[in-house]
């Protein structure tokens, strides 16, 4: 018996198809009549023998009516002595008719049963090979299937390969032209920071010359005005008086006096009381007069000089006053509940008694600290969504809010409604905060966005795009830094479109604190550090950690002492972790009343309170 044969692949004509249906019913014939071959010829031979045996013992039964034994007794005996050896008497023909035909009834018994047995079993082959046939044909088109689906993956394969290559080499180029273009910004960063270091010593030389000639001048000036009061004074001088009218005419009265050898006299001499007052009075105011416009010269040339590079100056807020020494808090002095739900933002204004603290509730309240207690001065109305940071500009008059409802808005001190909305953000915004020069700020958003604004006219003076959600920005004098959910801190040039410097960190930057000389920056994040960088080598300098502590939120707020001597942070814990910035040793951690995670905490400028608010609506003032 032939094995199956495996199918050829089906092609796209017509007669293809019914050729291989044609090939599998032929081949079908072929498996079905293999089994009934040796059955078959048996049953022939079983049908052969019963039909024989039937005539037979048809024929005997015809024979034994006809011949009756009287009728042929006599012939049967003269004819028994010669045919007695060839034919039996019907007697035993019977009996052996009747034993054969028992023997033919278990044969054919038998040959039924094997029959119905094997019928049975070729019904049993017939379901098996039906079966076989239909996994065969499902098998068949499977590896059809599969045999198309191989050709298109190797497709799909060279196809990919081909990309992959052609990806290669754009990737080779691109990091031969990224190594080219990291070298040329060096070589520029390098160029750039030797121009500048030109242009100071040029412009520190520049304002020498210009001192020295304005000190040159001053003493000629001087040597002038000396000159000219030698020969005034040298000169005879007439004082006319002319009284009033009296009744009885007009008198007149002349005083002359008579010059003088030399410029100085002693107070003693008599010709003194004129001349001497007269010389001084002149002399000293002239000279201060000038000293004066020198000094303001020189003032207003290093002004000039201040801003030769960015154009012309801006103006600026006074300075805010410095820390000396700031003290370590010991003990919580006031705990209140000062909002309806959690408080996310706090913020001291410069003049150190006054605090803002704002929260989900959608307000922003403003406390004086008195005496060791907080005390409620105003409430802000008007925020379109939650708080979620607070800031004084350096003035101290005005409060600036970042919201959830994709905007900013600023109020002002002693009005409870908002004066301005700064609205532009696609998403919510994270952060808000006054730059150095009035008038300015900045805003952060989780539409990976930081933008700048003019607040004298509510406009975006400038949109930087991010690569990353905003989490935190802080201003320097012409700086902006701001710390991204992709656990990096991004520098920008407020007079230049492109980010100048990235910082990576571990794990998201939850919140950024710049000291007061702009040297160093405080970063929090959410790999529960802090890390302090040095911005003069844009390098980690600290990196502080402790245990129990843990960043409680993506915006945790952490700062900076006034005096840049600790750094502060609240935990998820409720408690508050205090390290020496120079020595990295923890120097404190504060326990007490906040029972939630603590969100933000805020230094006055004096030193002497710390103010921390938590997810559990309370505010505590640390002293």
């Amino acid at each position: 018996m032939e094995g199956p044969s495996v199918p050829s692949v089906p092609r796209a004509s017509g007669a293809q198809w019914k050729r291989h249906i044609v090939r599998q019913l032929r081949q079908r014939d072929r498996t079905q009549k293999a089994l009934f071959m040796e059955l078959v010829p048996a049953y022939n031979h079983l049908l052969e023998k019963a039909e024989l045996l039937a005539k037979f013992s048809e024929k005997l039964k015809w024979e034994s009516k006809d011949v009756t034994p009287t009728a042929h007794q006599g012939s049967w005996e003269e004819s028994s002595g010669t045919v007695s050896d060839q034919i039996l008497s019907p007697v035993t023909l019977r009996v052996k008719w009747q034993e054969e035909e028992k023997g033919l009834q278990l044969v054919c018994g038998e040959m039924a049963y094997q029959v119905v047995e094997k019928g049975a079993a070729l019904d049993t082959l017939q379901s098996q090979l039906e079966e076989r046939q239909g996994r065969l044909g499902a098998l068949e088109a499977c590896v059809v299937q599969l045999r198309e689906a191989r050709t298109q993956q190797a497709r799909q394969l060279k196809e990919r390969l081909e990309q992959n290559a052609a990806l290669r080499e754009a990737y080779e180029g691109l990091r031969a032209n990224a190594v080219h273009g990291e070298a040329t910004l060096r070589r520029l960063q390098e160029e750039a920071r030797d121009l500048l270091d030109l242009l100071v010593q040029r412009k520190a030389r520049a304002a020498a010359e210009r001192n020295l000639c304005n000190e040159r001048r001053e003493r000629a000036n001087q040597a002038l005005v000396s000159q000219e009061l030698k020969k005034a004074a040298k000169r005879t001088v007439s004082i006319s008086e002319i009284p009033n009218t009296l009744d009885d005419g007009i008198r007149e009265e002349t005083v002359t006096l008579a010059p003088a050898a030399e410029p100085e006299f002693p107070e003693s001499e008599a010709c003194g009381t004129w001349k001497r007052p007269f010389r001084s009075a002149s002399a000293t105011s002239l000279t201060l007069s000038r000293c004066v416009d020198v000094v303001k010269g020189l003032l207003d040339f290093k002004k000039r000089r201040g801003h030769s590079v960015g154009g012309a100056p801006e103006p600026r807020y006074q300075s805010i006053p410095m820390c000396v020494a700031a003290q370590i808090p010991t003990q919580a002095q006031d705990v209140l509940e000062a909002h309806l739900s959690e408080v996310n933002a706090v913020c001291f204004g410069p003049n150190s008694s006054l605090l803002a603290t704002g929260g989900a509730d959608r307000l922003i309240h403003l406390w004086n600290v008195v005496g060791g207690r907080l005390e409620a001065n105003q409430t802000l109305e008007g925020a379109g969504g939650s708080i979620t940071s607070v800031d004084f500009d350096p003035s101290g008059a005005q409060v600036l809010a970042a919201t959830y409802n994709q905007a900013a808005q600023l109020w002002k001190v002693g009005e409870t409604q908002s004066k301005e909305t700064l609205s532009g953000h696609k998403d919510k915004v994270t952060a808000a905060k006054f730059k150095l020069t009035r008038h300015q700020a900045v805003t952060g958003s989780r539409d990976r966005t930081v933008k700048e604004w003019d607040l004298g006219r509510a406009y975006c003076s400038r949109t930087i795009n991010v690569l990353s959600y905003c989490n935190d920005v802080v201003c320097g004098d012409h700086i902006i830094i701001s710390g991204h959910n992709d656990q990096k801190i991004r520098f920008w040039d407020s007079r230049g479109p492109h980010c100048i410097q990235v910082i990576p960190v571990q794990g998201r930057v939850t919140s950024l604190s710049l000291s007061h000389d702009q040297m160093h920056l405080l970063s929090c994040s959410r790999d529960n550090t802090l890390k302090v960088i040095d911005l003069r080598v844009s390098n980690i300098r600290q990196v502080f950690r402790a245990d129990g502590f843990k960043c409680g939120s993506d915006w945790t707020k952490a700062v900076f002492s006034p005096d840049r001597s600790y750094a502060l942070v609240g935990s998820s814990n409720g408690a508050l972790y205090i390290w020496d910035v120079d020595t990295g040793k923890l120097e404190s951690s504060l326990w007490g009343p906040h029972c939630a995670a603590v969100n933000a905490v805020a230094w006055c400028f004096s030193g002497s309170h710390v103010v921390s608010v938590d997810q559990g609506r309370k505010v505590v003032l640390w002293h």
